[in-house]
């Protein structure tokens, strides 16, 4: 006997139901010039969406007051950062200011097969690569609110004497540049990393009512 065939009704629902399930989990790849404020932003999406997945990216840079490893950064010797390079460990890689930095691939891969939405930060030297690699992937740039307000940002962080300073302003203004290389630019205002936030996951909630959602192969 031949198999029933769907009542309108019946098609319907089921096409109802595809629409449902149409979310697909979402590589969120966030990117800026150094001091705008990728980290406190990142920081308070941990805290208000647990249920994603945050990339944490390997580097061989001192640990920074409040930094914790295995949460901010893994931190690694350089020795240690080389063999995992050599052993493929890094979807992505770069030395910015005498230090390397790495993204490992396989925590991402894993989470993604688990269903999450996966946040990563990187450069944007590193965000031309993730670009290449993943282009399924949602591409955000995160500005400063005026080139004065970024060399403050950077100056009350303590972290770099005036010659690094001097350098990260002037890699700075060639980083903004590279902004045609992404999907949308969410400016982190002073003070307001929260409304940053809520930018950033209205984005990725529109994302995920597309109809046609690309598949993220890492």
């Amino acid at each position: 006997m031949s198999g029933a065939v769907s009542t309108p009704e019946e098609r319907a629902d089921e096409i109802i139901a595809d629409l449902r399930a149409i979310a697909r989990p979402r590589l969120v790849v966030i990117s800026g010039p150094s001091g705008v404020g990728k980290d406190t932003v990142i920081d308070q999406m941990r805290l208000r969406f647990p249920e994603m997945y945050f990339a944490v990216t390997a580097t061989t840079r001192p640990r920074r007051p409040g930094e914790i490893d295995g949460i901010h950064y893994y931190f690694h010797s350089p020795d240690e950062f080389a063999q995992k390079l050599a052993q493929g460990e890094f979807m992505e890689s770069a030395e910015v200011y005498g230090n390397h930095y790495g993204v490992p691939r396989t925590p991402i891969r894993h989470a993604i097969a688990r269903g999450q939405d996966v946040v990563v930060k990187v450069d944007p030297q590193g965000a031309k690569t993730f670009r290449r690699l993943t282009p399924g992937g949602i591409f955000i740039f995160i500005a400063p609110p005026s080139l004065e307000e970024l060399a403050h940002r950077l100056r009350t962080r303590k972290a770099d004497g005036d010659e690094v300073l001097f350098r990260r302003l002037q890699t700075a203004q060639r980083e903004l540049a590279t902004v045609e290389l992404f999907d949308y630019v969410v400016f982190n205002e002073s003070g307001r990393p929260d409304q940053a936030v809520e930018q950033i996951m209205a984005i990725l909630q529109s994302e995920k009512h597309r109809i046609h959602q690309p598949e993220v192969v890492v």
